[in-house]
């Protein structure tokens, strides 16, 4: 443990975990800490947060609204790519590390700070996420990470902990939910205690953002989302800036009963784990994005996307969204989207989407190739010399 720490930046929701963390490190190094508070949309008030850090005596706090920045540079880049973690997650966590830890190496060059902290454990992702960010930004900063260090290892410990030193502990925390919660604009995700048997299903009430598609509406919902150079612009004819559309496709699907997934994931460290997600806006984009695409898209170009999307999710979910190699993938990704542009019609119904239509003045369907009746455009007899050619090894290899 490095002692010699004079100015450290955390980031700091003002729960029970981060305030606990707080007062421990101004107690083991004698430092100085600086506070960040991200509103990246979790749905809560982030400002009471200041409050709580200057009762533990910090005078540099910074809180902001990330909200924008968080959809147009990290989510929508990452839509671009289709990006599904396992083949279903929609990487709503992962994608929110790289943010928070670009702006805490900010604020610690701002406060002329040697270190950052972050309060995730020693069993997670989050920790590997925060601190390859940190890294990429600035290879000789200090990190502290107190899961790792200390000797608070349970619920138990830190409400002691907690009372001891006059922090005070959120409402409920003692008689806390029978699970984790992690949210932002993007999803909201349930883990640990409860659900950390996989046979165990997860209780109704628990859910925030969707209502069981059991009680969603009896009358089905279409929408429009209008696409520009791959990312989202308009729904409904509604032209809306990022942060905003995903907001309100969230409530909208929501409200159907979409975008709810259970699963059990690899974590980068190695252990199998459950988590359940909401990710109603996400969901939905999803399928408007790849419908989009599969009239915009040339053939080779869409199937070499689908090749690189399941490497380029694992780097996010791995923590590197700041590499070289995710840096290209990007480039080559957008690159791609040149030309994805124009509008899809989705039907949402007792949580399903459905894709209904889709037009784009870059459209590669032709209707003259296609069509089963008589056309002026395409000799059937060519497919003969295509069938033989690509036959010609399987022949050779049949003999």
């Amino acid at each position: 443990m490095t002692k010699n720490i004079k100015k450290v930046v955390l980031a700091y929701s003002g729960g029970l975990d981060t305030s606990v963390i707080l007062r421990w490190l101004q107690d083991t190094y004698g430092c100085e800490v600086v506070t960040f508070t991200a509103d990246i949309g979790q749905g809560e008030e982030v400002e009471p947060a200041r409050a709580k850090a200057e009762m533990l005596g910090v005078k540099d706090i910074f809180i902001e609204d990330l909200r924008e920045e968080f959809v147009r540079d990290y989510v929508f880049p990452m839509f671009r790519a289709n990006a599904l973690y396992e083949g279903v997650y929609l990487l709503g966590t992962s994608i929110a590390r790289p943010l928070i830890a670009k702006r805490q190496i900010e604020i610690a060059r701002e406060v002329g700070a040697d270190a950052v902290s972050h309060g995730a454990t020693g069993k997670g992702n989050d920790q590997v996420r925060f601190e390859l960010g940190y890294y990429g930004l600035q290879p000789d900063i200090r990190v502290i990470a107190p899961w790792r260090e200390w000797e608070l290892n349970s619920r138990t410990k830190l409400i002691e902990y907690a009372e001891a030193h006059q922090i005070p502990i959120p409402r409920g925390k003692r008689g806390e939910a029978p699970y984790s919660m992690d949210a932002n604009l993007l999803h909201i995700s349930y883990e640990g205690k409860a659900l950390e048997d996989p046979w165990v299903s997860p209780d109704e009430e628990m859910f925030r953002r969707t209502v069981s598609p059991e009680k969603a509406p009896d009358t089905p919902q279409t929408i429009e989302i209008e696409f520009e150079k791959g990312d989202p612009v308009a729904v409904d004819g509604k032209k809306m800036s990022p942060a905003t559309l995903l907001a309100h496709l969230n409530g909208v699907a929501g409200a159907h009963g979409a975008g709810r997934l259970d699963l059990v994931e690899n974590r980068y460290v190695g252990m199998k784990s459950r988590g359940v997600y909401e990710t109603p806006g996400g969901t939905v984009l999803l399928a408007a994005r790849r419908a989009m695409e599969s009239l915009t898209l040339d053939r080779e170009a869409a199937h070499l996307k689908d090749d690189l999307m399941p490497r380029y999710a694992s780097l996010i979910y791995n923590g590197y969204w700041f590499s070289p190699e995710r840096r290209m993938l990007q480039a080559l990704i957008d690159a791609s989207q040149e030309h994805v542009t124009g509008t899809v019609r989705l039907r949402l119904y007792k949580g399903n989407v459905m894709v209904e239509g889709r037009k784009s003045p870059y459209s590669l369907y032709s209707a003259a190739h296609v069509t089963f009746e008589e056309d002026a455009v395409y000799n059937q007899r060519d497919a003969e010399g295509f069938i033989r050619l690509n036959a010609l090894r399987l022949r050779l290899a049949g003999r």
